[in-house]
């Protein structure tokens, strides 16, 4: 039978199950993951050591009890709705020598904590990876790996695909940067500068667009990795000539953004040629923005 024809068939046996038609059991068919998978997967999180890892729809536990064996240090749980396959596990586990650091739980992956873990597995239908989406992005922490076989997770592009045979994807979680930013820079020999941004955000893409005194431009090649941001901007300052190409490094912490930005000025005389010199970046988020204000007509010179 193929894929669909299994699929469909599971779906109108558990409609027909009264109370068994909930997200997870709707979408929800034990198929081991094959061996040759399962260690794909492993490579793609890249293992450090003090990751946990967690496996949504654990069935027979490989994927958690083949991570600790893989790494020194890693340690993780996985949830199952079958409380027998949560049984089996768990017995693998101790017989693999790992049970002091895995341990498989009842549980519906809906009720499951990803607040303290570093990589997500998942080998679940599309529809049930697309409902999990939002819980991942609400709890998980900026940074978490997630990894699933076969399927995707709809508009969210993976940011790494292995397609040898069976494609492996993985995401990492982005931090939420939509919102009004706002910081000042103080440049030698000029006057400090306020600077108004606006942040859109789609996963783990993102532009702004930057306002300084009346002169708006917008962002180039702005990255997100997890918690970690960059982006390029070109815009006059006062005092100085021309645009200053503005290269902004920098760590999220909630409503703080704080690393450095390089200044890239070209050196007098020699258009090729440019001084780069690098200066702390503070930025906060707030309600409020100034770059709507109004920008009004400069007076004839």
């Amino acid at each position: 039978m193929s894929m669909r024809g299994a699929r469909n068939l599971c779906l109108f046996l558990l409609l027909m199950i009264p109370g068994a038609a909930t997200a997870q059991a709707m979408f929800s068919l034990f198929v081991g993951t094959r061996s040759e998978v399962a260690d794909r997967m492993i490579d793609l999180a890249k293992l450090k050591a003090g990751d946990v890892v967690v496996d949504l729809g654990a069935g027979d536990g490989r994927l958690v009890i083949e991570s600790a064996k893989t790494k020194d240090g890693v340690s993780g749980f996985g949830v199952d709705l079958d409380p027998k396959l949560v049984r089996e596990a768990t017995a693998r586990a101790w017989v693999e020598g790992v049970s002091d650091r895995v341990k498989f739980l009842h549980q519906n992956v809906f009720d499951t904590d990803l607040r303290r873990v570093d990589v997500i597995y998942m080998w679940l239908f599309p529809e049930l990876q697309r409902l999990l989406r939002n819980k991942i992005l609400a709890e998980a922490r900026p940074g978490t790996r997630i990894v699933t076989q076969m399927f995707d997770m709809g508009a969210w592009q993976a940011d790494a695909v292995d397609t040898e045979q069976q494609s492996v994807r993985m995401w990492i979680v982005p931090v939420n940067i939509t919102g009004n930013w706002n910081w000042e820079l103080k440049l030698p020999g000029v006057k400090k500068n306020a600077y108004a941004a606006i942040i859109d955000q789609y996963f783990q893409q993102a532009d702004a667009v930057v306002r300084v005194n009346n002169i708006r431009r917008a962002t180039r090649e702005f990255k997100v990795n997890g918690e970690q941001i960059s982006f390029t901007l070109n815009i006059p300052l006062p005092g100085l000539e021309g645009s200053q190409e503005h290269e902004f490094i920098g760590k999220v912490k909630g409503n703080v953004i704080e690393g450095k930005v390089r200044m890239h000025r070209p050196v007098k005389g020699d258009s090729e040629k440019y001084d780069v010199t690098e200066y702390p970046w503070r930025a906060t988020r707030s309600s409020k923005t100034s770059y709507f204000n109004p920008t009004g007509i400069d007076p004839p010179r």
